[in-house]
């Protein structure tokens, strides 16, 4: 074990969640208590860079600005976990998508329960992801030059601001604060506000060979603590990452509408095929019947529609792939954020549906 040392003091008392050390069993009347076994924080992947040139002096240490002789631990994954008492041994790696971190995962805009304790009181073990230059993993060798989405040009460290575009993009509503109608997207300014701070920029470019690279130590290290093999889910440009992530340490993908998906006959799709990874693609509202003048209409048309090709061609290779519309399964109002969305309880018993067939329960 290379990281075991920060276990985690156990909480208790967070709204309806107890967290017990140890508890086999609940007692009577705590149904829906949920029980923790164990959880804590690691690291996984990275590098450290080489000492800067000079000679470490260490009765000065840090007001030697010129840090002569100093590394720095740079461009891993942090992770959070915790460990349902009731395991059901599928521990869930879960990878945000841009702009976001692990918060999104585990909580709503209006306070709710998000996956992460839906599952856990399924039985799955939950890992949660901030990526390499993104949240508590922020540390990096220089800070990002990306000029689309994150600063505002090359030379500008100014975070770039983007409210009113994502909520557009993400088919939350026309402009913000509006819905679209029928809507499950929590009402009211209070959840608007807690929604757009759980946004976060990148500190550095973002960089998918490294972001999979650091993924995969990831996936490693959940199954030498665990024993098994993880369920990966992901969520829009963490979608990306997770097709480039190395299939060993993987028992199947949940991609939450992803930003593409594998060319067919690519090394990506071969790889995901000759390993036999169980996969299903979920898709929201607001698509088909989004406004046509909107082009995030279009994009995110493409972009199921190409699942839907991807699907075909994988399960006529010998793959299993299924690509959920959810108004097709007449669960309608969800935008990008379906799991944080009124009925997200409803889309995680959907996908728990589809685990428990592939024997993941």
């Amino acid at each position: 074990m290379k990281k075991r040392h920060l276990m985690g003091t156990l909480l208790a008392g967070v709204m309806t969640v107890s967290l017990l050390a140890g508890c086999g069993s609940q007692a009577p009347g705590t149904e829906d208590v949920l029980m923790i076994a164990k959880q804590g924080m690691f690291s996984s992947g990275g590098t450290v860079t080489e000492p800067v040139e000079g000679e470490y002096d260490p009765t000065t240490n840090w007001l030697d600005e010129s840090r002569a002789g100093n590394t720095a631990h740079v461009d891993h994954a942090n992770v959070f976990y915790q460990i349902p008492a009731d395991n059901n041994g599928n521990p869930i790696v879960y990878l945000h998508g841009y702009g976001q971190s692990r918060m999104g995962w585990m909580t709503t805009p209006d306070g709710r329960e998000g996956w992460s304790d839906l599952f856990l009181k399924k039985g799955y073990a939950a890992f949660l992801v901030d990526q390499p230059r993104r949240g508590e993993a922020g540390a990096t060798t220089s800070m990002t030059a990306d000029g689309f989405l994150d600063a505002w040009a090359e030379d500008s460290k100014d975070y770039k601001p983007g409210d009113q575009a994502w909520y557009t993009h993400f088919r939350i509503g026309r402009v913000a604060p509006e819905r679209y109608e029928g809507s499950q997207f929590p009402e009211g300014e209070e959840a608007q506000n807690q929604f757009f701070r759980q946004m976060t920029p990148n500190t550095g470019d973002f960089d998918q060979a490294l972001d999979a690279a650091a993924l995969g130590a990831v996936m490693e290290d959940v199954r030498e603590m665990t024993g098994n093999k993880a369920i990966f889910v992901t969520h829009s440009q963490g979608g990306a990452v997770g097709w480039d992530v190395p299939v060993e340490n993987v028992s199947a993908i949940v991609a939450i509408e992803p930003g593409g998906t594998p060319e067919v006959g690519s090394e990506q799709y071969q790889k995901l095929l000759e390993a036999g990874i169980p996969i299903t693609i979920y898709f929201g509202d607001y698509i088909d019947n989004g406004p046509e003048d909107i082009m995030s209409t279009g994009f995110w048309k493409a972009v199921r529609d190409g699942a839907v090709q991807f699907a075909e061609s994988y399960n006529a290779d010998g793959g299993d792939c299924t690509v959920v519309n959810l108004p097709d399964e007449g669960i309608t109002g969800n935008s990008h954020f379906m799991f944080q969305e009124l009925n997200n309880d409803i889309i995680a018993d959907h996908i728990a549906g589809w685990l428990e067939e592939r024997g993941l329960q």
